[in-house]
């Protein structure tokens, strides 16, 4: 019997989101053969040949690379763990491929943050020296430097139950990561978010000019049926012997209300439906979206004035009592009810704006070579990198 795709029978879904790999071993679970060969997303990742020098260049971006080395421990640590957990020997061009994948996208990952932080020393020298360019990016990387000292290290020692450093490292570098490279990590992810905080503006300001025009705009958005809101008494038949004793009970629920003029604290305490907790109170409501006609032709009914307890209102479930707060005939939502929508949705639109321009510039200020050029739009293939680059640093 053929082992399924490791991907497919352990790979932790945690990790799958992590590495933007969830929908990749989705198609592997969904378009695996049933003699167990591999599916084709799998099978050309096991056809990649991936160096064997820790220190290959697999990236670079503007003046930071990525080495095979930074990425491949935390794949590996994985990998083995999944192939340990196996019930079955897996074959080797499984175990390729899925480690082509999880390097792949942890790739991606590092590459999207280098490049940022690479956006934001450049918007931090602007045109100055090269060296004025290194002196900025080491002060920055200091500060994370201390940063993480002061905020994740002692996260780390908390959970690892440790004081001692060279414990902590040793505990992570059997996870396939390291202290230095988990503070190598977070100071990529401060840089990365200093410049989206510096780009995007995550509280726009919204006119209500803006917010009068979408509405404008977009009328069959804000267009509804006849609506209401309601208070609701229910006895239920499967709760009593027999109709008449479900009777009696809704007959004393409605004179409490009527006379202790509180249908919602009646509901509280006695009412049999959904909406009891909150005092039977259903707030605005299309109509024919009911499950009970019964309801449904009584609280849209003209003759019942808001504001007024309706009669015992009987249907195949129970029997109920309404009282209509407001009644609205269909047509167009107000604005004052939908404006703070409105500005959700126009300064998400403004936000996501901000990103795709941020992410165009990032892209035109940032050069990238990669060893996989088609997972980053506009990446160049590595090999085309000119041999006069200046010295890198990592």
């Amino acid at each position: 019997m053929k082992a399924p795709p490791i991907c497919i029978a352990w790979y932790p879904i945690w990790i799958a989101s992590r590495l933007g790999l969830a929908i990749v071993c989705l198609i592997a679970v969904l378009t695996v053969a049933a003699d167990g060969q591999l599916p084709e997303v799998l099978e050309a990742a096991a056809k990649v040949e991936l160096p064997s020098d820790p220190a290959a260049v697999i990236a670079v971006v503007g003046q930071s690379r990525i080495l095979l080395g930074d990425l491949t421990p935390k794949v590996d640590a994985q990998v083995q763990g999944m192939v340990a957990k196996s019930p079955e020997p897996v074959p080797p061009d499984q175990i390729h491929a899925v480690r082509v994948i999880m390097l792949r996208g942890l790739l991606r990952q590092s590459i999207s943050s280098k490049m940022m932080r690479e956006a934001f020393l450049l918007d931090q020298v602007a045109t100055q020296a090269a060296d004025k360019r290194r002196e900025a990016a080491e002060t920055m990387a200091s500060r994370a430097r201390q940063m993480f000292a002061e905020s994740r290290l002692p996260e780390l020692k908390k959970a690892l139950d440790t004081e001692d450093l060279d414990e902590i490292d040793r505990r992570l570098r059997q996870e396939g990561s390291s202290l230095q490279a988990m503070q190598d990590e977070f100071i990529d992810q401060m840089l990365s978010h200093l410049y989206k905080r510096s780009k995007i503006d995550r509280t726009p300001e919204v006119s209500l000019a803006e917010i009068y025009e979408y509405y404008r705009s977009n009328p069959e958005r804000y267009r509804h049926g006849a609506r209401a809101r309601w208070e609701q008494l229910s006895v239920l038949f499967q709760n009593f012997p027999n109709r008449d004793a479900a009777r009696a009970e809704i007959w004393q629920m409605l004179q409490e209300a009527r006379f202790g003029g509180s249908m919602q604290a009646v509901a509280r305490e006695k009412s049999q439906e959904p909406f009891a907790r909150s005092g039977g109170l259903h707030e605005w409501t299309s109509q024919g979206s009911l499950a009970s006609d019964a309801l449904d032709r009584a609280i849209f009914d003209p003759q019942l004035p808001p504001n007024e307890i309706s009669d015992v209102i009987e249907d195949v479930d129970g029997l109920h009592v309404v009282r209509v707060l407001q009644r609205e005939p269909a047509g167009l939502t107000r604005l004052a009810d939908v404006q703070e929508k409105i500005r959700e949705i126009i300064q998400q639109q403004k936000v996501q704006e901000a990103e795709d321009r941020a992410l165009v510039e990032m892209k035109a200020r940032v050069p990238v070579w990669s060893l996989f050029p088609e997972d980053i739009p506009g990446a160049k293939p590595l090999p085309q990198v000119a041999s006069g680059v200046p010295p890198l640093r990592r």
